[in-house]
């Protein structure tokens, strides 16, 4: 199996965690998800949407080549771990984090295959089994398992959002791995967070330097969708390579369906809706615009047309 064929299982957004002793829960990393495949010893890396990431993480590949196996996918994420213990996509995006104590690591999840026999048909919990035996439960290193607890979901979603963590992901112990979303991953957010498309930037005022705001939408349908902007959450160098990237994406037309409110318009400089980025904020406002966004990160594992707005299930 290549690792083209990595189709990742996703979850699905809901109010609050499922109760029940069929599901497990697991603490949600905030970083790239990505699968792990190696083939006759060599090790790739593939993103959710099928680029490959192997050049990007060297250390990680290294870490996943000294597991005693020569055949194997993994699923997980790697993320930037904060000394605190928390992982945070921000520190990812900043080239400083590392000089700062935080350290690169691969969190795996699942595991699909291993010495060619498949595993995504078996329920999760023998599969988590499997992972285990190969990784081990160690909590230090490159390569860590990702824990889970059984039931009581609403009270590690609780210790989640006290520890100022992205939220938790509930999984069904008994159901095969299956691609796309379908409801037997499930996530809960401490915050609204969600990717959103780039679809215009403001010139910066004052001291600033870069940018102003980036104009945010995502797509319903055919149609991007105007969901506000954001002014926060870049460093100064930050600002400046974003707007570098997006004035080589600059073009006349409004990409936007409705265009936005005419301040806003006014004052945008239009781009291809080519970027994603990641944007964290309080809540949606009547008229469909984020309230206090602030910038993450872009994620370039995710493509604009993948983006739509998020509406929890009850």
């Amino acid at each position: 199996m290549p690792a083209a064929e990595y189709r990742p299982q996703l979850a699905t957004l809901v109010k609050e965690p499922p109760r029940g002793d069929d599901w497990v829960h697991e603490i949600k990393f905030d970083g790239w998800r990505i699968g792990a495949r190696i083939h006759k010893g060599r090790v790739t890396l593939t993103s959710r949407n099928g680029k490959d990431w192997t050049r990007s993480f060297p250390d990680i590949v290294t870490a996943v080549e000294k597991l005693k196996t020569s055949d194997a996918l993994l699923d997980g994420e790697v993320a930037m771990v904060l000394p605190d213990g928390r992982t945070s996509f921000q520190a990812m995006q900043n080239s400083s984090s590392a000089a700062s104590g935080a350290s690169l690591v691969y969190f795996v999840f699942d595991l699909l295959s291993l010495d060619d026999e498949h595993l995504a048909s078996l329920p999760l919990e023998e599969r988590k089994s499997h992972l285990r035996a190969l990784i081990g439960t160690r909590q230090t290193g490159r390569i860590r398992y990702s824990k889970h607890i059984d039931g009581r979901g609403d009270e590690l979603f609780a210790h989640a959002c006290r520890m100022g963590l992205e939220g938790i992901v509930s999984k069904r112990r008994d159901r095969p791995y299956r691609e796309g979303r379908h409801g037997d991953w499930l996530k809960t957010k401490c915050s609204l967070r969600q990717e959103f498309v780039i679809g215009g930037v403001t010139d910066p005022e004052g001291a600033r330097a870069g940018l102003g705001a980036l104009l945010l939408g995502y797509y319903a349908g055919d149609r991007l969708v105007f969901a506000g902007k954001v002014g926060t959450g870049f460093s100064q160098k930050l600002a400046i390579d974003l707007r570098r990237q997006l004035d080589a994406l600059e073009q006349k037309e409004c990409p936007f369906d409705p265009t936005p409110p005419r301040p806003i318009s006014r004052a945008a400089h239009w781009v291809k809706p080519k970027l994603v980025c990641e944007v964290e904020f309080t809540e949606w406002t009547n008229d469909g615009s984020t309230r206090h966004p602030s910038f993450q990160g872009l994620r370039a594992d995710k493509s604009p047309k993948e983006v739509v707005r998020e509406k929890p299930r009850a």
